[in-house]
């Protein structure tokens, strides 16, 4: 077992992403003066710049041992056997390897807050604290401000692996990345010319999803699949009745279960800071949520596998009961460095868990009420907290025909050009993007490029497992 991280010195420089109490007056921050900023922008770094793709020869498979430092050595083999289901199931858990690809790159000048892994799994379906079903981005553990274009382009590229992963040749992956990128240039117009507190109130709904998709069936299933996904549902899998009267978790291993002998260590310290933690996620909370809280007991902890490329990060799921009938799963999973460090400086906030929840926060339309964070340094982690099962769906692109991914695309390109308007300056992002047209065949050339470093990346990821380089749990799935 891993010792603990110890506690780091935080050297934190601010972000130079424009803010109205920052880099730019109020007055100047939005409207025509933005929008010139933007233009402006194109001359020292050309939309036609985006396309340009990686060059020169880096050792995959280094990088990604490198991104194990800090994580649970023994889950590791967990880590590499899901990466190895499939290209996008590599792509999914190499955020970090293709940051250090875009460092290499041409970016945009122009910032806003970044989800990080912006891949198309990493958006769906959750619950707004009114209950409305909202789609949006859903992971935020590499959140960091920086150029509004490598969120895009790992979000383009996902696309084309995914496409292809299901047999669509290069002609639909391309097709898929103009789409992706149009809907994303034609909703940042109109956000653009709204108003700041419009914009801010915005959310792209699951009614608004049937509307794109002339609900052909399969988003109103996954829509249902959604709004049955409660805690309480959850429980009655979930969960048993002990003898005393308390509740208990269910072991599902390997990836939910109390005592394992590779990490049963990490249990036991969990539980001995519960207190601590309590203490630190309630005090991260607005007082009426602490109210709330204050209403539930804790009757059991679980050691929590979490998935593809944050294998390996400590995970605990604390059950939570009130009036001894009514559950709340909250989730406590490590917060590290964001793979997005590295190139683009650390974050502002000297808790890990509270930039993502600070990311998380900006980027969404509603989040999670009981979003927050917690750490100590006797256990030499940071963690941030949110609900397990709260009315949320993903959707199976595995079962993805040509028109699903059509739809799904434009669905995604409405929501990250919604969360870069929201967290950013619409207008200054429209004056740079356009129409969408010459961005859109930047993203097209980036996506399909990357598609093929992709592959090479993964077969050499399985050539290292088949030669012993690095140890492989196969037939585990994403």
């Amino acid at each position: 077992m891993a010792a603990a991280r110890p506690p780091r010195a935080r050297r934190r420089t601010i972000h130079t992403a424009r803010t109205p109490n920052a880099t730019v007056e109020a007055a100047a921050y939005g409207g025509p003066a933005a929008v010139a900023r933007g233009k402006e922008s194109r001359k020292t770094s050309p939309r036609s710049a985006l396309g340009a793709a990686p060059k020169g020869r880096r050792d995959a498979v280094a990088l990604l041992e490198a991104s194990h430092v800090g994580r649970v050595p023994e889950l590791k083999p967990i880590r590499y056997g899901r990466m190895l289901a499939s290209p996008f199931a590599f792509f999914r858990g190499g955020a970090g390897l293709m940051a250090h690809d875009l460092a290499t790159l041409p970016r945009s000048p122009v910032q806003t807050q970044l989800c990080g892994d912006a891949h198309l799994n990493n958006f769906g379906l959750f619950a707004s604290p009114e209950r409305t079903l909202l789609f949006d981005i859903n992971d935020f553990d590499e959140s960091l401000p920086g150029p509004f274009d490598w969120d895009l382009r790992r979000l383009a590229a996902s696309f084309a692996i995914a496409a292809d992963v299901n047999g669509y040749d290069e002609a639909m992956q391309g097709s898929l990345v103009e789409t992706l990128v149009r809907a994303y240039a034609d909703r940042m117009r109109r956000f653009a010319t709204m108003d700041v507190l419009d914009l801010w109130y915005y959310r792209l709904t699951a009614e608004t999803l049937l509307e794109l998709s002339g609900d052909d069936g399969h988003e109103l299933d996954v829509i249902r699949k959604a709004r049955r996904k409660t805690s309480a549902m959850f429980a009655a899998e979930a969960t048993e009745t002990l003898a005393d009267g308390r509740w208990n978790i269910k072991d599902a291993p390997p990836f939910v279960y109390h005592d394992d002998a590779a990490t049963d260590r990490e249990l036991s310290r969990f539980r001995a800071q519960m207190p601590r933690f309590l203490a630190d996620y309630r005090a991260s909370l607005p007082a009426d949520r602490r109210t709330l809280l204050d209403r539930y007991v804790l009757h059991d902890v679980a050691v929590k596998v979490p998935g593809v490329g944050s294998v390996g990060r400590r995970c605990f799921i604390a059950l939570f009961v009130a009036s001894g009938q009514h559950p709340l799963f909250l989730q406590f999973k490590e917060a590290a460095d964001s793979a997005l460090e590295a190139p683009l400086g650390r974050s502002r906030e000297a808790h890990d868990g509270e930039r993502i929840v600070n990311g998380q926060r900006l980027m969404q339309a509603a989040s999670d009420i009981f979003l927050g964070w917690a750490g100590s340094d006797d256990f030499g982690a940071e963690f941030y907290v949110r609900q397990l099962r709260d009315m949320k769906a993903s959707f199976d692109v595995t079962a993805f025909k040509g028109r699903d991914f059509h739809e799904y695309a434009e669905a995604c390109g409405y929501a990250l050009a919604r969360a870069h308007a929201k967290a950013g300056c619409a207008d200054e992002l429209h004056g740079y993007i356009g129409r969408g047209g010459e961005l859109a065949e930047a993203m097209r050339v980036f996506a399909l490029a990357y598609r093929r470093r992709n592959e090479a990346d993964f077969n050499a990821l399985r050539k290292a497992a088949s030669t012993g380089r690095v140890p492989a749990n196969a037939g585990l799935g994403e």
